[in-house]
């Protein structure tokens, strides 16, 4: 039952920031959050990105 109530709460405070985004017209991209990032969270995001793409195989080099 307080998995229920955790898992709705949260559920709920997401439909409220999602309307507070709406309402306030705010357009958030993914390639906002990188550019300010450090250079190693760059290559890490980017290197997942490229393990995404192309699978899983970690024989093959990146």
């Amino acid at each position: 039952m307080v998995w229920l109530i955790i898992i709705l709460s949260l559920l709920g405070f997401g439909a409220l920031v999602d309307y507070i985004a709406k309402k306030r017209s705010l357009n958030v991209g993914s390639d906002d959050g990188i550019k300010n990032a450090s250079y190693s969270e760059q290559v890490y995001v980017e290197s997942g990105l490229h393990q995404m793409k192309h699978g899983n195989d970690t024989d093959g080099p990146i």
